[in-house]
């Protein structure tokens, strides 16, 4: 007999209302809270990117041994829960003591990613 493999029902996880926040762009799930924005100043594969302390709503990929910008790091992929998108990746481990900071870290790209709630 076949297995059938039922689909796990996506748990979305909400930020708070009363929070500016980032949501994925393609889908509209919450990403980040404005709050857990560390820096704006980071580099994607297709321009600007923003540094998170932590997100929701993102998976993990494996990690894997990349040459960045700023020395050899240890990354995994992070895409949307929700829709599969690949937002960025996450510093598992740096290997250069000035760049410990982002150990456990998120870079989420600016173009995956819509302010969402109250910034005007």
């Amino acid at each position: 007999t076949m297995v059938r493999l039922s689909k796990p029902k996506t748990f979305q996880a909400y930020l708070d209302n009363c929070h500016r926040r980032y949501s994925c762009v393609h889908c509209r799930a919450h990403l980040a809270n404005h709050d857990d924005l560390i820096s704006k100043s980071f580099q994607g594969s297709q321009g600007r990117a923003y540094l998170f302390n932590s997100v929701v709503n993102v998976g993990c990929g494996p990690a894997e041994e990349r040459v960045l910008l700023t020395g050899l790091h240890a990354v995994a992929d992070i895409y949307c829960e929700n829709c599969k998108t690949t937002l960025g990746w996450k510093y598992e481990q740096a290997f250069e003591t000035s760049q410990k900071y982002k150990e456990g870290k998120y870079i989420i790209e600016l173009n995956h990613m819509i302010k969402d709630n109250g910034w005007d």
